[in-house]
C-alpha cells in the first residue's frame, strides 16, 4: 500500500478560523436559545440577542459571558462562515445597513457553518499520511466544499456541495486506521 504525505499545498486556501471583527454578529442573530445551562434566556432563530450591543456588533455582555449563564457562546465557533457570509456573500453590508437582509444573512451563516467545520475536519486530516485513493476523495471533498468561487448562498445550496457535506460523516470513520495515537494517552 503506497501512501502520500500531506499535501496542503494543492488543498484549497479559506480562512476558517472565526473573526468577529468582519462579521455582523450573525451568530448573536440566527440560532435561538434554549434557556439552559447553557444559555440563560430564551430567544427565537432570527432576532438579535439582547445583550448585543445597539450600535455596532459587540456583545455588551462579552467579559463575563460564563457567569452570567452564556456558556454556549463561549463554545460556539462559526469557522470562519460569519465573515465569509457578512464579507464575500453580502460584500460587507449587514442587516443592520439594511434589515431586510436579516433572514438571508442567518441562512446563509446556518448553510455555510457545516460546510466550514467539515472542512476543518477535513483539513485537519489532511495532515495524515494516507493511500493515495483516500487522499485524492479527501482533496475532493474538499475543493467541492469550499466553493472556492461562491459568491451567492445558491453556489453553496448547490445538490453537488450539499451531496459532498452530507458525505463526510461516511468518509470520516475511513481515515481512523491513520490516526497515530500518542504513546502518552
Amino acid at each position: 500500500m503506497t501512501h502520500s504525505q500531506p499535501a496542503s499545498s494543492s488543498l484549497p486556501a479559506l480562512d476558517l478560523t472565526a473573526d468577529c471583527s468582519r462579521c455582523a454578529a450573525l451568530c448573536c442573530v440566527a440560532y435561538p436559545f434554549e434557556e439552559d445551562e447553557d444559555f440563560a434566556i430564551l430567544k427565537e432563530t432570527d432576532h438579535p440577542c439582547p445583550n448585543l450591543s445597539q450600535s455596532c456588533f459587540d456583545c455588551t455582555i462579552h467579559a463575563d459571558l460564563n457567569s452570567r449563564g452564556f456558556g454556549g457562546c463561549i463554545a460556539y465557533s462559526c469557522a470562519g462562515a460569519g465573515q465569509r457570509v457578512t464579507q464575500v456573500l453580502f460584500a460587507g453590508e449587514t442587516w443592520r445597513d439594511d434589515p431586510d437582509l436579516l433572514p438571508h444573512m442567518t441562512h446563509a451563516l446556518r448553510v455555510l457553518r457545516p460546510i466550514h467545520e467539515a472542512l476543518l475536519i477535513l483539513r485537519e486530516a489532511s495532515n495524515l499520511d494516507l493511500p493515495q485513493d483516500i487522499r485524492q476523495a479527501l482533496n475532493g471533498l474538499m475543493t467541492t466544499l469550499a466553493v472556492a468561487d461562491g459568491t451567492t448562498i445558491w453556489d453553496f445550496e448547490e445538490a453537488e456541495v450539499q451531496e459532498a457535506l452530507a458525505s463526510v460523516p461516511d468518509f470520516v470513520p475511513r481515515l481512523a486506521p491513520y490516526v497515530r495515537k500518542d504513546p502518552a494517552i
